[in-house]
């Protein structure tokens, strides 16, 4: 537990409520139970939102149950989950998943972590291989467990740094590590989850990886990447 600071950061809370005035408060998450929490982001890597969307919907019907998803050949898993990126990888980590859940647990279910503390799931999560901060903290965070964690993933890395938040090259680990200890004792995992959107929508529309839109930016008054980038300059 991290002790209350003298002088608390309050960067982070000031940051989200302009990011809320500017995009708009975001559409409420559809809640998960733990497994297919899991299942959409061990995929979700290096893909965009709405692709893994519809490959999880798609291995929902022609598959029928995760059960049957977990006992199909590795090959039409990989077929199935084409459309993402590193699809003959993932298709492995997957099954590979599935089984050592159902083998530890005796079912394919991860309703039971409801009964133990977020640092314990988020512990037990990462020993899957493919699993990482990233996605431990998706689990705890954006499914029915519904843990206090921030899931980072590559747009909250470039926002953070050009914010200057975090060091540069930070990875996700420590850039979670970093906004929670700043985040608000009294924020929810709901406002955490809806942190985590507002800074992903900035990263995709303004606080973009080539051609960052800085003279638009709502941040860019807090901002030491924007104010000094060339785009300003030529406003």
């Amino acid at each position: 537990m991290h002790a209350t600071p003298l002088f608390p950061d309050k960067r982070l809370l000031e940051i989200h409520l302009c990011l809320l005035a500017y995009y708009g408060k975001p559409a409420e998450r559809e809640v998960w139970d733990p497994l297919k929490q899991f299942i959409y982001s061990l995929l979700s890597s290096r893909t965009k939102t709405e692709i893994t969307f519809e490959v999880v919907e798609h291995l929902e019907e022609r598959f029928g149950s995760w059960e049957a998803l977990r006992d199909a050949p590795v090959a039409e898993i990989e077929e199935a989950i084409r459309p993402i990126t590193f699809p003959e990888r993932k298709a492995v980590q997957l099954k590979k998943a599935l089984q050592q859940i159902t083998e530890r647990c005796g079912v394919l279910s991860l309703d039971f972590l409801s009964g133990y503390r977020t640092d314990k799931i988020r512990l037990w999560l990462e020993r899957f291989e493919g699993v990482g901060s990233k996605t431990s903290a998706a689990v705890v965070n954006f499914s029915k467990l519904r843990r206090r964690a921030l899931c980072v993933d590559s747009h909250h890395l470039r926002v953070t740094e050009r914010l200057g938040l975090v060091r540069k090259n930070a990875d996700a680990r420590e850039t979670e590590e970093r906004l929670m200890a700043m985040a608000p004792a009294d924020w929810s995992p709901v406002m955490l989850d809806e942190h985590h959107t507002l800074i992903k929508i900035h990263g995709q529309q303004t606080c973009t990886l080539h051609d960052p839109r800085c003279s638009a930016c709502p941040l860019l008054d807090v901002c030491p990447a924007g104010q000094a980038s060339d785009s300003v300059g030529r406003r």
